[in-house]
Order: C-alpha cells, then sequence, then structure tokens
C-alpha cells in the first residue's frame, strides 16, 4: 500500500507525543504497574488519535484502517509495551463493533466520549476457563422489563480497574453458542459491578489488568449493541482488526529491540572490539530484519484488504500467527546479545521479551490461529470424523 504524506505528518505528530509526554514517564509507570489513563488517554483524544477511524458524527476522523495501521506500528515507539496495548483496546478491540453496529444513542453516549478521551473503554469477552474459546462464555443477560441483568464475571481485562464502561459479551438466549450471545454496553459504575482484583503479570506491566464480576447488574436493553442474538458474529468482526492491530504493532516492537541492539553491541566491547562486529552478531540481525520485513508485508497486505472491503480473516489471522513467533525470536535473539544486561529488568530489550510474549495468546492463542487456518484450508477434522 502506498502510504501519503498525511500518512507520514501522522506517525511524525504522534512519535512527537511520545517523546515528549510517554516515554519520560514509562520507567516510573512500569513500576507502579498502571499509567494514568484518562490522562494519557484525554491528550490523545485532542490530537485525533483515538477516532482515527471513527464516523465523524461522533468526533472521528472518519479515514480508513490504514490510518490506524500506522498509529498500531508507530505506538511501538513508546518503551513499553503495555500502553500501546491499553490503547488498542480502546482503539481497536472495545469500540469498533460499538461504531460499526451502535446505535446512534448508543454511539452519542459512549462511543463519542472514547473517541474524545473523556472515558477509557475495556473489552469483556475473555473467562475463566473461556479464554480463546469465546462461544463457550458463561456470563448471561436475562430480560427483566426493559433491562439486561448481567451475571458473570470477566477475566484478563485490560484497561479493567481505570475504565468507564465495558463492552461485554453475554449469553441472552438458549440455543446456539454462535447464535444466543449479544454485546452489552456496561457502565463501570453500574450497581453491581466489582473489579475483583488487579492482576499481576509477568509483562505489560504499565497496563493495568483485572479480573471482574458482575452481581444482578442491570442495564438498559437499549445498550446493546446491534441486534441480539448477534454478539459472537460481531466479536468475530472485531477480531479482523485487533488480530491485525497486534500483528503491526508487534512488528513495531521486534524492530525497536532490532534497532536498539545494534545501538547496544556498536557500543559494548568485549575481546578488544565491538560487539556487533562479530560476523554471527550482525548475520544473526540481518535474519531477524528480514523476518520483521515479512511479518509487516502480511501484516499490511491485511491492511489493504480491510481498506478495500474483504473479508481479512484469513490473512488477519496469519500476520497474528506470524507476529507471535516472530516477537518472540527476536526478543530472544537480541536478548543474547546484551549479555547479563539482557537479563536486567532495567534493560530495554529485557521489558520487550516479557511484553511481546502475550501476543502469542491475546487475541486467540497461537493454536486458535492455526485451527482457522486448517479450515480455511479444508483440512480440519469434521465433527463427526474417526
Amino acid at each position: 500500500m502506498q502510504l501519503t504524506p498525511e500518512h507520514d505528518t501522522l506517525r511524525d505528530t504522534l512519535k512527537r507525543f511520545i517523546d515528549k509526554e510517554v516515554n519520560p514517564y514509562v520507567d516510573d509507570w512500569e513500576k507502579a504497574e498502571i499509567f494514568p489513563a484518562h490522562q494519557v488517554f484525554k491528550r490523545l483524544g485532542e490530537l485525533g488519535f483515538l477516532g482515527l477511524t471513527k464516523p465523524v458524527e461522533n468526533g472521528g476522523s472518519g479515514l480508513d484502517y490504514s490510518y490506524g495501521a500506522v498509529m498500531a506500528e508507530t505506538l511501538a515507539h513508546m518503551n513499553c509495551g503495555g500502553i500501546p496495548m491499553a490503547i488498542g483496546v480502546q482503539t481497536d478491540m472495545a469500540t469498533p463493533a460499538l461504531a460499526h453496529r451502535g446505535s446512534k444513542e448508543l454511539r452519542d453516549e459512549f462511543l463519542a466520549p472514547a473517541i474524545s478521551g473523556d472515558y477509557v473503554a475495556c473489552l469483556g469477552v475473555s473467562e475463566v476457563g473461556s479464554g480463546s474459546d469465546v462461544a463457550s462464555v458463561k456470563t448471561t443477560a436475562r430480560k427483566v422489563d426493559g433491562d439486561y441483568v448481567i451475571n458473570g464475571g470477566k477475566m484478563w481485562t485490560t484497561n479493567g480497574t481505570q475504565a468507564d464502561f465495558c463492552c461485554v459479551l453475554a449469553n441472552t438466549s438458549e440455543g446456539s453458542s454462535h447464535r444466543n450471545k449479544s454485546l452489552i454496553v456496561v457502565p463501570m459504575k453500574t450497581k453491581g459491578v466489582q473489579v475483583a482484583r488487579k492482576l499481576e503479570k509477568m509483562g505489560m506491566h504499565s497496563s493495568d489488568t483485572a479480573q471482574i464480576h458482575f452481581d444482578d447488574v442491570r442495564v438498559p436493553q437499549r445498550y446493546r449493541i446491534g441486534e441480539e442474538g448477534m454478539g459472537f458474529i460481531y466479536q468475530m468482526e472485531q477480531f479482523q482488526i485487533e488480530r491485525l492491530w497486534g500483528a503491526l504493532n508487534s512488528a513495531g516492537m521486534a524492530q525497536r529491540a532490532i534497532d536498539t541492539t545494534i545501538a547496544y553491541t556498536r557500543d559494548r566491547q568485549a575481546f578488544g572490539r565491538s560487539i556487533l562486529d562479530n560476523q554471527w552478531v550482525h548475520y544473526k540481525l540481518a535474519e531477524l530484519q528480514t523476518e520483521v520485513a515479512c511479518l509487516k508485508a502480511l501484516s499490511w497486505q491485511g491492511v489493504e484488504e480491510v481498506v478495500a472491503g474483504t473479508d481479512a480473516t484469513r490473512t488477519a489471522t496469519m500476520a497474528k500467527l506470524k507476529a507471535g513467533r516472530v516477537i518472540r525470536e527476536v526478543a530472544d535473539g537480541c536478548l543474547q546479545f546484551w549479555g547479563g544486561m539482557g537479563y536486567m529488568d532495567e534493560s530495554p530489550i529485557s521489558r520487550i521479551f516479557r511484553d511481546g510474549r502475550l501476543t502469542s495468546i491475546g487475541g486467540g492463542a497461537d493454536e486458535v490461529m492455526l485451527q482457522i487456518l486448517a479450515k480455511f484450508m479444508g483440512t480440519f477434522p469434521l465433527p463427526n470424523a474417526a
């Protein structure tokens, strides 16, 4: 895809914001295991970054997905993975269905303030025992008068301790697990919503992650996104964008790993010369750079398909799978060249190593990506196969 000067301006503006208002504070936010989401999101909203692809009538820019893709890549300029992921949840995971399927009233009430940065959003899909298996979620929403009464819980919810609303996937009827679910917007201050605990993770430390309980949470039925029973389908549509976001951001993170490693090994001396001067080191970095280039090409093929309005599920799935493998290989390979410093929490490559590991799990584990691709290839066993 041919990028324009407008894409370049977006990238440059976002980098300047990151250098001035994020990176100087990242180390402190990592230690605190939380960042001021409302403060950061408000600034991003003022700069127009939270609504690049969202409807103009709700305060967005109405641009095609290529602009969102540039943003996903550029967020990797942040010296951590947690804050970019929190932003990605807001723009590409919790709000796409709301933007495309929500009523005007629902978009006015929740999408507009999410675009302006006044609201922080989270996504309530995964549950204990129902991570990548979205169809098996147990949370229910039963109709009572003109409301839904929601019971259940969600796990691994990014932004969960700071969010103003959650886009919740819940069972609204009996029957087929693919046709009995709805997406419902739940304000986090609603009676019965409880942040059970803030989760401690091996990486993504600056991003808050929560376990959430719903105990007779009552919200009006008008808070449902789109048609009842279509929640699973809407979530699958969101996954295309979520998985492309993950692939694009991982490619940017992998590039940052290579760039910082080149700088470090060029300066670090051992046995009378720089580490970078060893053939194995610069050859290995060349191999890793080639892998990143392949990942970017595949990811941008998916972006082109989204922009063209075609189904990008297959390409997004391959990109997501490849991203998880590439970021692990790049982070591990680069860390080795840092020696003992690479094993220290304070080193940037150590943080990339920890943060990047989530790519193969979040948004659908590698094994689920392989299952989806096998179905596209016609090699996945039929349900009644021996």
